[in-house]
This record gives structure tokens, C-alpha cells and sequence, in this order.
């Protein structure tokens, strides 16, 4: 059967020309972002527009199968992904709505009264809690907003938490990135989580120091290295755990890796300073140590409007409850506060029974009698249709292998998603909650991702015409001369794609699929020799892994993160600052990521810390 449509690499006939046409949806798409300062589903929208023109009038491909291949990427944005956001924010506001989540905050802000070691229990590992458990800007909101209430310099707080949240960031909302960059990129995500979690840990095991050595000097920040060692230690290896045991024989459960790190970790640091070691002296902030609020009117700027607004929704019940019987005032006996964090115990547990349903579906749907356990679609007018260019396939490919496949599968019962949903409901029953206050849990959740949703779907559709078009491929061959220094760029231009689209997921789903045909360029020129050590299927993984770790270090200087700092921490103005605060930072970190992905990459024995696929 003839191919509806061969890939053009150059469709240009000048290879300048086309890689500069090839860049223009995500030229737009930034330019929207950061020149005009448009809501991100806006601007993925115009960018996903003239990728589907590019796509049609540029490199020749029929405007009906750009049109599916975006609604292919839309669909996949909307499940798992978008659902599984949907639920874990949806399983955060039953907590906040009951009162349970002022209870947790309690338990946890009481450990300590040294503000070293609150920055290292709330804001490290309480904000990787809220990372995997809610995302959309939680940890820096909530957790800034509770070391101000524990009087941490509003500044500071703001600074500590943006730091803080880098290294759970791939596995924030239940593993939202790392699907994303297995939907794009055409990887097994188990794979890639297994790749990050060969990463992410060592970074674990840095970041609270470095975030407490921002606080004060190495003197007095080496004086709770105990702290240091058990609470980014224990995060770090459980963050391994969680990432890798389906290597190991267990069901995959790394969706879970934050909320089960930070647990694990909170559990162990509790426990450290109740019975084993206290600071000498307690360290707080000197008083005057932050500057005021600025003065003048605030900006007029719709990305900090939906700050404010997202701040407000996050903050306002979670930490302010007026009502006198609130279960925030009554004392903490155990049963209290089991009872609080019984519903991510449920979301635990059903996320462990849809990780063995998920292994019986390796060899295809599980059968339920009148369903299956999931289903496939091919999409109209995509499906085997697309020839691959003559440079993406090897030279003795069989024709079935030329073929670009496009399915749509409706995993209904073992998406994340789909388990933390039912957990909400369970945990609706078990706490009670009347039918107005649960339709009240849907409105509100409803609102806080009508932004974030459209976002994932948008940027997923623009990312599935470009790789169907073969759009990011021309990108592919042009970063692919950079050659062997590109291990470390993969790391930098995840890092970019961050901070320019705001979230992890969104850098890869820019760049998944751009990332592996760069990795597979790099790997044909430099295999007999630097990349002698891995496979081309390693390759793929590291560099595409790479996006996504790397990237997690520009969380902390995208403009959405930053507006809800200053709105968590009520320092609206203060944007420019708080950004030229951690810039440096940023860069620093995501470099030493990029150091890493090239030692992986070359250097024995390095190198054997890279999966097979």
C-alpha cells in the first residue's frame, strides 16, 4: 500500500532555511509565553496552529492527518495525563476540604523549631510530598506560605521552597512527566523511570544542603549535618526505590516515588530528632533579615492574575480555616492524625493494585468479562501511513519498520488517574463528606484545571504533529552537531524548555521526540567510538531521561513557579527578584545534571547505570 505521506527533512531544498521553519512552533510558542505574557493554553494553542500550517504548507502534509495527529497527542494529554492531574488535585482538596490537610501541616511544622531543619522537612520534603500528590504549583505556595507562618523571612521562604522543588519534579503529579516523555519520546516509561531514578537520588542527596547553605553560612549549615544526612539521604533512597523496583521484580509503583519518598523521609527525620539528635541550639533568622513589600501598583499581567488566583485556591482553605471546631485546633493524638493522612494511604494502595493489573497487561488486555482492562484505536488517516525519512530508519529496515505507528489506547482502569480517583471517593465515605461539600470538591478542582489541562493537551498536540511531520526530526539533525558535547546540552535544553513552558511535562512533550532522533544521530556518528558503551537503545533513554531531569532544575526560574511564590508568600512585585535570587542556582544545578547525563553517557563505570529498554 503507498505511504499517504514521506517525511521531508528539508523540504526547503537549504538546510538553514528548513531548521529555522522547523522552529517556529516553538519559537511562537515562547514568544507567546515569555515576549507577551500569554496563559500557557493560549499560547500552546497559536503554537499547536502553526505547526499544523507548517506541517500542510511547508512540508507537504495533508492538512487532514496534521488535524488527527493533533487531536492524537490531545487525546493522550487528556488520558492519562490530564485525568491523572484531575485526580490527584481532586484527592488534595478532599483532605483540604475536611480539615485533614490542616491537620498534616501541624504534624509536620511541630517537629522542629530550628528554621535549618524546618526548611529541610517543609520545604524539601513536604514540598515533594505536595509535588507528587498535587503539583500545579503546591509546593512553593503551601509550603512558602507555612515557613512564613513559622516566621521565615517571606523572601527567604519564597527562595528556599523554589529550590527546594527541583528534584521531585519528574515524578510530580503522579509521575506526569515521565508519562509524557514515554507518550512522546516512544519509550517504555518504566524505562525512563528507572533512568531517572539512576540520577534524581544523587541530586536528592544534594539540594538540602545547598538550600539551608542559602540560608546561612557553612558554619552553621554544616552544624545540622546529621539533619542533612537522614533527611536527604533517606529521601534519596527511597526516591530509588520507588523509581526502580519494577526493575527488581516488583509491580511499578513509581508514580509514587515523591509521595512515597517524602514519607518515608518525613517518618525517618521525625523519628531522627525525637530520639536521637536535636541541633545544639536552636537557629532562626535574624530579625529585619527580609526588606519590605515594594511599593506602587502591581502589574498588569494575566500569568501572575492566575498566580494570584491558583495561590488563593491552594492557600486560602488549606492554611486559614476560620471555623472554630476546625480539626486543625484539637490536639494530635495519633488516631487524628492516621485519620489525616488516611487517604493518601488508600491512593497508596490503589496504586499498588492497578501496578499488578498494569504487569498482567504486558501481553495485552486483561480480560473482565463483559470489558477489558483497557483498548486500542487506530487513528483515522495517521495510522501506518507515515513513512519515516531514509535518515530515521536503518539501512536494512523492512518496510513494516518504515511505518509510523499511531493508536490511541484508552487505559480506562490502570491509569494513575483512575486509582487516585477512586481513592478520592473512598475517601469521601470515610470522612464523611455531605453531597455539598463534595460538589463543592468537584467546582474547585474543576477551576484550578481549567488552565493547567487545555495546557498538557495543547502542547501534546503540537509535539505529535511535529513528530508526525517530521518537524522536530529536521530540529533533531541540527542539534545532533554538536556531536559528543550533546549528553550535556540534552540536560540544558530540558532546562530551557522548562523554563520557558513552565512545567517538566510540557518540556518534554516539546522536546521527547526531538531529544531521541538527536540521541540517535549523536549514537550513528559516535558509536565505534565515545558512545562504544551503550546501545543506540541507551542512548535514546539517557538523552531522553535527561530532558526531563535536567529540566526539573528550571522549575524553579519559570515564571509560573515565580508568581506563585510571591503570591504564596504575599510578595506580589517582587518577581524580578526572587528570579535574579535563583537564576545562578538554576544554571549551576542543571549544568551538574549535565555532567552527570555525559559521565553516564562515556565513562565506565558510569555507564552501566544506563537501562536497557
Amino acid at each position: 500500500m503507498p505511504f499517504a505521506y514521506v517525511q521531508d527533512l528539508n523540504p526547503l531544498g537549504w538546510r538553514p532555511g528548513s531548521t529555522v521553519v522547523a522552529a517556529l512552533p516553538v519559537l511562537v510558542l515562547f514568544y507567546l509565553l515569555v515576549g507577551r505574557r500569554w496563559l500557557a493554553s493560549w499560547a500552546g494553542a497559536a503554537g499547536a496552529v502553526v505547526a499544523i500550517l507548517i506541517a500542510w504548507l511547508v512540508y507537504g502534509m495533508p492538512l487532514q492527518m496534521a488535524s488527527w495527529s493533533f487531536l492524537d497527542g490531545a487525546a493522550f494529554g487528556l488520558l492519562p495525563i490530564g485525568w491523572t492531574v484531575f485526580a490527584a488535585m481532586l484527592l488534595y482538596n478532599v483532605t483540604v476540604e475536611t480539615g485533614q490537610f490542616a491537620v498534616i501541616r501541624r504534624s509536620i511544622g511541630g517537629l522542629s523549631a530550628d528554621a535549618r531543619v524546618q526548611a529541610v522537612l517543609i520545604g524539601f520534603c513536604f514540598g515533594a510530598f505536595m509535588e507528587g500528590a498535587a503539583g500545579a504549583g503546591s509546593p512553593v505556595a503551601i509550603c512558602g506560605a507555612m515557613l512564613v507562618g513559622l516566621g521565615v523571612p517571606p523572601f527567604r521562604a519564597a527562595v528556599i521552597c523554589l529550590i527546594a522543588n527541583t528534584s521531585p519534579v519528574a515524578y510530580g503529579g503522579l509521575g506526569t512527566p515521565i508519562m509524557t516523555l514515554g507518550g512522546t519520546a516512544g519509550l517504555p516509561a518504566d524505562t525512563l523511570s528507572i533512568m531517572a531514578g539512576h540520577q534524581l537520588p544523587i541530586l536528592s542527596c544534594l539540594i538540602p544542603l545547598y538550600m539551608v547553605k542559602c540560608m546561612c553560612s557553612w558554619r552553621e549549615t554544616l552544624a545540622i549535618w546529621p539533619a542533612l544526612l537522614v533527611g536527604g539521604g533517606s529521601f534519596a533512597a527511597f526516591q530509588f526505590v520507588f523509581a526502580t523496583a519494577h526493575a527488581y521484580g516488583l509491580p511499578p509503583i513509581w508514580f509514587m516515588t515523591d509521595i512515597g519518598g517524602a514519607l518515608f523521609s518525613m517518618a525517618c527525620l521525625a523519628l531522627f530528632l525525637r530520639f536521637v539528635w536535636k541541633p545544639r541550639s536552636e537557629w532562626r533568622f535574624p530579625a529585619g533579615a527580609d526588606g519590605g513589600r515594594p511599593s506602587g501598583p502591581e502589574p498588569h499581567d494575566p500569568q501572575l492574575a492566575h498566580a494570584k488566583e491558583e495561590a488563593a485556591l491552594l492557600l486560602e482553605p488549606a492554611l486559614r480555616d476560620p471555623k472554630p471546631a476546625a480539626p486543625a485546633e484539637l490536639p494530635l493524638t495519633p488516631g487524628r492524625v492516621l485519620l489525616a493522612w488516611s487517604p493518601w494511604l488508600i491512593m497508596a494502595a490503589c496504586l499498588v493494585g492497578s501496578g499488578l493489573l498494569r504487569s498482567a497487561e504486558k501481553n495485552g488486555p486483561v480480560d473482565l468479562g463483559s470489558v477489558s482492562s483497557y483498548y486500542e484505536f487506530p487513528i483515522p488517516t495517521l495510522h501506518k501511513q507515515v513513512e519515516r525519512a531514509d535518515r530515521l530508519v536503518p539501512k536494512d529496515a523492512t518496510p513494516d519498520h518504515r511505518k509510523e505507528s499511531a493508536t490511541f489506547k484508552l487505559t480506562w482502569l490502570t491509569a494513575p488517574g483512575t486509582s487516585v480517583f477512586v481513592a478520592a471517593v473512598l475517601s469521601m465515605v470515610l470522612l464523611r463528606m455531605s453531597p455539598v461539600r463534595v460538589g463543592r470538591v468537584f467546582r474547585k478542582t474543576f477551576v484550578q484545571m481549567k488552565v493547567p489541562i487545555p495546557t498538557i493537551a495543547c502542547m501534546l498536540g503540537l509535539s505529535y504533529v511535529t513528530k508526525y511531520a517530521g518537524i522536530d526530526a529536521t530540529l533533531g539533525v541540527a542539534f545532533a552537531e554538536t556531536g559528543v558535547l550533546y549528553p550535556f546540552f540534552a540536560a540544558m535544553l530540558g532546562w530551557l524548555g522548562v523554563f520557558l513552558t513552565g512545567t517538566d511535562a510540557g518540556s518534554n512533550a516539546l522536546f521527547g521526540s526531538l531529544q531521541k532522533i538527536t540521541a540517535t544521530e549523536v549514537w550513528n556518528a559516535h558509536h565505534a567510538g565515545a558512545l562504544s558503551n551503550l546501545t543506540l537503545e541507551q542512548a535514546q533513554v539517557l538523552i531522553c531521561t535527561a530532558n526531563s531531569t535536567g529540566g526539573v532544575m528550571g522549575k524553579m526560574i519559570d515564571a509560573q513557579s515565580i508568581c506563585v511564590a510571591t503570591a504564596g508568600t504575599n510578595q506580589i512585585g517582587k518577581e524580578a527578584d526572587i528570579f535574579k535570587a535563583v537564576i545562578w542556582h538554576s544554571v549551576l544545578l542543571a549544568s551538574i545534571v549535565g555532567l552527570l547525563t555525559a559521565l553516564q553517557a562515556f565513562v565506565p563505570p558510569f555507564t552501566l547505570m544506563v537501562p536497557k529498554p
